[in-house]
């Protein structure tokens, strides 16, 4: 993965200017696996190609606009998977801080990572930390790592900390339960993409995703290049968000207002 990608020898296509760019995607990078097997693959050759695509994706956000990307790298539920597996994607995580931090800083991209880091290996979690603290005054893009992260746990996680903290039930509501969130400190969500063709959100961002637009794709993720996002980024565009509210309710606060409407005339 590269930001200044060797790849940007090219001129890239030129795309249309987005109408409405979202602040906050999030990917779920899914089909590194059935990408591989289509190929006649090992699954591992998926995971890299899939690593690899990332640097591109990265890139595109900056170009589009987009100024917080969360990427679902390493889920609660992946510890599952075969132990060569999860090893694997341990080892590629490893080797993208080794060789591209300095280059994602430079680039002035902010590292976070949300989830815990307890159960990862001691040089791991030691190396994600200095990742952070090393591009946490960088402000280009904040690039949110979703590792070893699952919603519930989260979820879970934050009612503690509310419990020891003190705070008595009747003063607990949806603000403070976000303020205990990994992501307390953000906006939630614009936009969820799910690639690979499956329709769930897989335990990914359930508080804050509760009102983000979804956009599925059956392109598995080493395939979504910059023109497949700018595609994602395209149709959230042209979504109508209403949070609870009807479309004539938000067409009418959208409306421009003229001069005897503002009460001037």
């Amino acid at each position: 993965m590269t930001v200044l990608t060797r790849e940007s020898q090219r001129e890239p296509q030129r795309l249309l200017p987005l109408e409405k760019a979202p602040a906050h995607v999030a990917i779920i990078m899914d089909g590194n696996g059935r990408w591989a097997r289509r190929r006649g693959l090992p699954r591992t050759a998926g995971h890299r190609h899939g690593t690899e695509n990332l640097r591109q994706i990265i890139r595109a956000a900056v170009e589009f606009g987009v100024r917080i990307l969360t990427i679902y790298a390493f889920s609660t539920e992946n510890w599952s998977r075969p132990r060569r597996e999860v090893m694997l994607l341990m080892r590629i995580l490893e080797m993208v801080i080794d060789r591209e931090l300095q280059e994602l800083h430079d680039e002035g991209v902010q590292i976070r990572h949300i989830g815990e880091l307890d159960g990862i290996e001691k040089r791991l979690a030691r190396k994600m930390a200095e990742a952070c603290a090393y591009t946490r005054d960088n402000n280009r893009l904040i690039l949110n790592v979703a590792f070893n992260y699952g919603g519930r746990d989260e979820i879970v996680r934050a009612v503690q900390r509310i419990v020891e903290a003190g705070i008595a039930a009747r003063d607990i509501n949806e603000a403070t339960i976000s303020d205990y969130l990994y992501t307390s400190d953000l906006p939630d969500p614009d936009l969820i993409i799910r690639t690979s063709g499956e329709f769930r959100l897989s335990n990914f961002l359930i508080w804050q995703g509760a009102y983000s637009e979804i956009y599925t794709t059956e392109t598995y993720w080493p395939d979504f290049d910059r023109l497949a996002f700018h595609r994602a980024l395209t149709a959230y565009g042209k979504r109508q968000r209403r949070f609870g509210k009807t479309g004539e309710q938000i067409e009418a606060e959208n409306r421009p207002r003229d001069f005897h409407e503002n009460g001037q005339g």
